[in-house]
């Protein structure tokens, strides 16, 4: 809507015409001055009414075409008036100017640059043939694609860089994003974030992910010989969880998949590993819901194992569905998001583990066991600190503690990592549901750890504590430090 006195009050008017209840109202002059996000609770006839209404004084927005942009310098003759009939053109052309700059005791006295935006092609060169039939004019740029959008448009740009993560989508679908996204920057703009913040956030999620895939992807692995017939892979992968492969010779099995956006880069590097010529992967074991961690499940044509509420959270598409945070603004738009910008794919065949029949180990229900070789692990239920049904999988004897998201080791990670993680952090304030729940079962995990690694250092053997970020790691003093050697995956 124009940004003049009134126009506000217009649109509140249209509504209350109709008898439409506002939810919402945001408008921040300092992120985009013609844009105000409104959210109407109203009959079906009345939404009809409304946004007939708000169409015809020209305030609803339903698309998200580019203006174009036209950047140009003009020499205007120095006498009176030599402005005031140049404006002239470019408002009857409905053009909104987005950079003026003029000044006749400057480097170019007759020189005048402009900055227009302008909503129809068929517009700018009609302007422009009217210009250069009265100026000598010189044309520095010209866009149609959004590119050089200024900040009079922010939401438009902000919908363009989205359309490029995610492919060509419809503009209803974008539309719907961006009000999303303004939702919960007004959210954390309450809490004390910059606005501007949050989208430049939101971006640079869905950025990092793509320029991390393909030619530029890549990974730091170990390897390690459980058995004499065992193997264990770690994969960390750029932005995503971890990916761990337990291979023998006939079996082998999945722990967790990465994000699905890096699907194809992972086969590639499986094949590296020599991971494609055993006989095929036979189950996915999934430790939680978030999309780094399952979202490439759907690419593997096997069964992934799961807790039930690792299965209703991906259905519900809200990390915290369950929880105490359930209804958290915050945490349902960030599934949303990563989800879209990652390319989650949902298995088609998942199984659930049982309901916990008093069997514990520690402070954890022991859920089910998984089996490959001579290897038995026991799945253990969470309190539920980081997601609702996340699992962990712990085998005393042979020393292996996959720990998910409740311990990793964060001294560790490297710079690009711990920045990225830093994103869903800001984003959600806290990437678990229930931080006190996410202490008692850090703390407990790590007791776990120890008093096995201590059990075994009387083998001559040790605990392998595998978060779900960062490397696999021993416990050292109480501290996490990385096991074996690291090198350096790259297509």
């Amino acid at each position: 809507m124009p940004d003049t006195p009134g126009s506000l009050h217009r649109a509140a008017e249209i509504i209350k015409k109709y008898d439409g209840n506002i939810n919402r109202i945001q408008f921040d002059r300092r992120i985009d001055p013609g844009t105000v996000f409104y959210e109407v609770t109203a009959t079906a006839e009345a939404y009809k009414g409304i946004t007939r209404d708000l169409a015809g004084i020209g305030f609803l927005q339903t698309s998200l075409k580019p203006p174009n942009f036209l950047k140009f310098a003009v020499f205007l003759p120095h006498r009176p008036g030599a402005l005031f009939e140049f404006l002239g053109y470019t408002t009857s052309a409905g053009a909104n100017i987005a950079y003026i700059d003029f000044d006749d005791k400057g480097r170019h006295p007759d020189r005048m640059t402009v900055s227009l935006n302008l909503e129809d092609s068929p517009e700018v060169d009609l302007l422009l043939e009217q210009l250069k039939s009265r100026y000598r004019l010189e044309i520095l740029e010209y866009d149609t694609t959004g590119k050089h959008l200024d900040d009079t448009v922010f939401y438009v740009r902000y919908g363009q860089a989205v359309r490029e993560l995610v492919g060509e989508s419809e503009d209803s679908f974008i539309l719907s994003f961006l009000a999303d996204t303004n939702h919960i920057a007004q959210e954390l703009t309450e809490r004390g974030s910059d606005p501007r913040q949050v989208f430049e956030s939101v971006l640079a999620t869905g950025r990092t992910m793509n320029t991390t895939s393909g030619e530029k992807f890549y990974a730091d692995v170990q390897v390690f010989p459980v058995t004499e017939a065992m193997t264990l892979f770690c994969f960390q992968l750029p932005c995503g969880g971890n990916i761990f492969l337990i291979r023998n010779h006939d079996d082998m099995i999945m722990i967790d998949t990465g994000y699905g956006i890096y699907h194809k880069d992972v086969t590639a590097m499986f094949s590296r590993y020599g991971l494609s010529d055993v006989p095929g992967l036979s189950r996915i074991i999934v430790t939680h819901a978030d999309a780094d961690h399952c979202g490439a499940a759907g690419f593997f044509a096997v069964p992934a194992f799961m807790h039930a509420g690792t299965r209703e959270i991906i259905r519900a598409n809200n990390r915290a569905y369950g929880s105490r945070n359930e209804h958290s603004l915050l945490e349902s738009f960030y599934t949303k998001m990563i989800n879209l910008f990652s390319r989650f794919n949902t298995p088609a065949s998942i199984r659930c583990f049982a309901e916990p029949k008093g069997v514990m180990c520690g402070i954890f229900p022991v859920i089910g066991t998984i089996e490959i070789g001579d290897i038995r692990l026991e799945v253990l239920e969470s309190l539920g600190g980081h997601t609702v049904g996340q699992i962990f999988l712990y085998s005393k004897k042979q020393g292996l503690l996959f720990a998910a998201d409740s311990v990793i080791n964060f001294a560790s990670l490297s710079k690009e990592r711990a920045e990225y993680s830093s994103l869903a952090a800001f984003l959600v304030t806290s990437v678990n549901v229930d931080s006190e729940l996410a202490t008692k079962e850090r703390r407990a995990l790590l007791e776990l750890a120890r008093e096995t690694d201590e059990e075994l250092k009387l083998e001559g053997k040790r605990c392998l504590v595998c978060g779900g970020h960062g490397p696999v790691s021993l416990l050292e003093n109480g501290k996490l430090v990385p096991a074996g050697t690291i090198e350096r995956y790259r297509p």
